[in-house]
């Protein structure tokens, strides 16, 4: 087992240490599970055992990887930031019926007694249906699947922004975060 020996545990140390002089905090699981990953990556695709693959290593290379795929991560999450909702493949900035899924996140955490998995796989889901009625306008075969409003995707919006009048204040990230935290829960990155 790779993590049970001393030359992991001094590879994830070296390797923090090395992201702790890039600026750069990151989980030690985090860390330890890419460390593990690149040991028995070379391992394999060199035919050596797990032992042998260490002098491959190399704690600096391994925290410039890691410092280079979090800049990554971070622009390309700024770069989708709610204030690009409404550029593909975001629906509308206004648009009732993703206002309605993030207002149900807050009631959803509080349902499910602050289960994460539950809370995403609500959301997960209601996103699939949302596509599915936008995609399906005119199905034949879906037909009295969807109440009154069927598949007529504009019928379905207009229902919805009557049973949610105020759709724009839920695209407010501070918004949406004070209700979260009014049902209890807070989302914080360890």
């Amino acid at each position: 087992m790779v993590r049970n020996t001393k030359m992991f545990k001094e590879a994830v140390a070296q390797t923090l240490i090395e992201l702790a002089h890039r600026g750069v905090t990151l989980a030690p699981k985090t860390v330890a599970d890419t460390i593990e990953q690149q040991i028995t990556t070379v391992s394999e695709r060199l035919g050596i055992q797990v032992r042998s693959a260490w002098r491959y290593f190399d704690a600096k290379a391994t925290a410039d990887r890691l410092t280079q795929n979090l800049a990554s991560h971070e622009e390309s999450s700024s770069k989708t930031h709610l204030t690009d909702v409404g550029q593909a493949p975001m629906p509308p900035l206004d648009n009732p019926e993703l206002a309605l899924v993030l207002a149900g996140v807050p009631d959803s955490l509080a349902q499910s007694g602050g289960d994460l998995y539950a809370v995403i796989i609500n959301v997960a889901v209601n996103a699939w249906m949302a596509g599915h009625i936008h995609g399906e306008d005119g199905c034949t075969g879906c037909d009295g699947s969807r109440g009154p409003a069927g598949h007529d995707w504009q019928a379905r919006m207009h229902t919805i922004t009557e049973l949610q009048p105020n759709i724009t204040k839920w695209f407010d990230r501070d918004v949406w975060t004070r209700a979260v935290n009014d049902a209890g829960y807070a989302v914080t990155r360890r």
